[in-house]
């Protein structure tokens, strides 16, 4: 079980107000979660990451170094009068020449140091660690320093065998992109090849880890016109979202596996953010996932006790999380299962159902019946209701 969170805001947030100071903070949910049942489940102790967005400062104008004015030439002596008017007129305009060429390169120059510039504040920046969330100190420092209008946390309890390595720490980058999961691709070793041999050869190369998780996001980006391009619209991204997941379907399905894929992807390019709560099954509920919109997020009473108010209309905040990070239920609203929410560059948020065979219409008495039983078995974590009633027989067995 992975525990996620995403925030973004019209104003940057000092990140220590999402993964440290809350007392259900992600970094507390690492070993004190609250949707997770059986309790014995493993900690989310397996590593950690955060990624977030940092703009930085515009270029001083004494990075660009001044062009050099050309010496003229030296004029002999024995030079006549026309010779050295001659001279004189060509080196003024040689002058002239070199100088528009000087300026010309300082243009040339500053637009390169400019564009090199925009390029670094549109890649996110990433620090993961394989030290259990809770105990390391160097997250705790940096949590207090940073502050960023878009975040990423993720705290990871690995599903796969092998000792844990930061390269398989989540989020991952691609350029300006970002991406982490929650869940697990169902018999993943059964479908890697085929997935593996679907991408181009940059994006076989491109991994440095070998999750199921990290390979999804190649699949991801393959289905970008171009992964690397400065700008995304948020139809582009939901839709390459809805191939992943069609496309991971597809394969299971050639090779036979009948087990659901628990796939709760986020992704974003620090403009748009799309998540997804989705399980490839009609009768059992996805991992959870909930979500939070206001205009402020802040302390409210000592211990870390927050809450997320709203003072009119505006979206400020919104928050993504596998778990909410207070305890005002009022505060959050729970993703249906097989949806994707889309934050929209102007703070609007979308809700849309993932349809395909796997889809039950609200209007189906099904939909209102799906099983928890899959999800908690893998310590995935379920929505309010279903922890409240799980936590009930549990106390009157």
């Amino acid at each position: 079980m992975c525990r996620f969170l995403v925030y973004k805001g019209s104003e940057p947030i000092q990140i220590s107000h999402l993964v440290t100071r809350p007392r259900h903070s992600i970094t507390n949910q690492a070993f004190e979660s609250k949707l997770r049942l059986p309790s014995s489940r493993p900690m989310n102790a397996d590593g950690f990451g955060i990624g977030w967005y940092d703009p930085l400062p515009p270029s001083p104008a004494s990075a660009i170094l001044p062009h050099q004015t050309p010496s003229p030439a030296p004029i002999s002596r024995d030079s006549s009068p026309e010779e050295v008017a001659d001279k004189q007129n060509g080196c003024a305009e040689e002058h002239e020449d070199g100088h528009a060429k000087d300026e010309e390169a300082s243009k040339e120059l500053l637009r390169k140091r400019e564009e090199e510039r925009e390029l670094e504040n549109e890649r996110p920046c990433v620090f993961k660690s394989i030290s259990p969330a809770w105990s390391n100190a160097n997250l705790t420092r940096l949590a207090e320093k940073i502050r960023s209008p878009l975040v990423f946390a993720h705290v990871r309890a690995s599903t796969m065998a092998g000792a844990p390595s930061e390269d398989n720490c989540h989020p991952w980058i691609f350029d300006r992109l970002i991406w982490m999961h929650n869940g697990e691709i169902n018999s993943f070793p059964k479908i890697k090849r085929a997935l593996q041999m679907s991408l181009s050869e940059e994006l076989f190369l491109y991994p440095s880890g070998y999750t199921d998780s990290e390979w999804a996001f190649m699949v991801f980006l393959s289905k970008l016109k171009d992964p690397h391009a400065r700008s995304f619209s948020h139809v582009e991204l939901r839709n390459a979202m809805m191939e992943t997941i069609r496309f991971i379907n597809e394969l299971s399905k050639k090779a036979g596996i009948t087990g659901p894929s628990l796939l709760n992807f986020v992704v974003s390019d620090g403009q748009t953010v799309v998540a997804t709560r989705y399980i490839s099954s009609r009768t059992s509920e996805a991992s959870s996932l909930f979500f939070s919109s206001g205009t402020s997020f802040d302390e409210y009473q000592e211990g870390g006790l927050y809450r997320m108010t709203k003072a009119d209309k505006r979206e400020d905040i919104i928050m993504i999380a596998s778990e909410p990070l207070t305890f005002e239920r009022s505060d959050w609203m729970e993703v249906k299962t097989n949806t994707m929410i889309v934050i929209t560059p102007k703070m609007n948020v979308l809700q849309i159902p993932i349809i395909d065979e796997f889809w039950v219409p609200p209007q189906d008495p099904a939909s209102q019946h799906r099983s928890t039983d899959f999800a908690v078995a893998l310590g995935f974590g379920h929505g309010f209701a279903s922890a409240q009633a799980s936590t009930e027989v549990a106390a009157a067995g």
